[in-house]
């Protein structure tokens, strides 16, 4: 095989490896997102046999982690990747990591739901705004997934934005559960748990804004964490400028 031919098929081997990774990424993605959805599920129906599967299906999450990270580190050690290429590995590795900390949230939700069952209790007052919450959770971390899907930095832009609504919702939500606990504080353990179920979901927010932060990072090269999700905007546009 000749030089030029042999550095095309390593570049094909390269380049398939690559698509690959990125094809596990959304592979992980999937699952988490149905183990979100499943947890908020079970907690808002009171459904425990829902709330099991969840929480015993974290390990899938886990084990894609720990796959696709040692997978990224091969990649980098064979190919020693540059500029684009090794942005898109630094994004996948950083990408799972949230996602193996959305799966750990959401199997939070489900062991809250799981303590809800167990305790028979039929007040559902408690609960009310965490399925609101929970429905915009869902649809940021679908967006935020598409938008890796599809490498689309302005939708990043647009997604990343929504989870300033997520944080009011989260701080309206505990306004409210403390109004509930102190009309009646035989309430106080219940309405704790839908605290802490609130907050994973809030804390899944953060985590879906920052894989929108990872797709601006990966088409811009512009790295925008620690940031407003104003500045997020202007930052990503004045690089596209620069980049003109």
């Amino acid at each position: 095989m000749e030089k030029a031919d042999l550095g095309h098929h390593i570049s094909q081997q390269f380049n398939q490896e690559l698509e690959d990774v990125r094809n596990r990424v959304m592979q992980m993605g999937g699952i988490v997102e149905q183990q979100l959805n499943d947890a908020i599920m079970a907690l808002t129906t009171m459904d425990m046999t829902l709330a099991e599967v969840v929480v015993t299906n974290d390990y899938k999450v886990n084990r894609l982690e720990v796959d696709i990270d040692e997978e990224c580190t091969t990649i980098l050690a064979r190919r020693q990747p540059a500029a684009s290429d090794l942005r898109l590995l630094m994004a996948i590795i950083k990408t799972i990591t949230d996602l193996e900390r959305i799966g750990d949230e959401a199997e939070r939700v489900g062991r809250m739901a799981l303590k809800f069952s167990e305790a028979d209790s039929k007040e559902s007052k408690a609960l009310l705004g965490i399925g609101h919450m929970g429905e915009r959770v869902q649809k940021i971390l679908h967006d935020a997934l598409d938008a890796f899907a599809r490498m689309d930095a302005e939708a990043a832009v647009k997604i990343a934005k929504q989870d300033k609504k997520v944080d009011e919702e989260y701080e309206n939500i505990l306004r409210q559960l403390m109004t509930y606990m102190m009309e009646d504080p035989r309430s106080i353990p219940r309405v704790i748990g839908v605290m802490w179920s609130a907050r994973a979901l809030e804390r899944i927010g953060d985590r879906a804004r920052n894989i929108c932060e990872y797709v601006i990072y990966l088409v811009k090269g512009k790295d925008v964490r620690h940031t407003t999700s104003e500045q997020v905007g202007n930052d990503a546009r004045d690089h596209h400028k620069n980049d003109e």
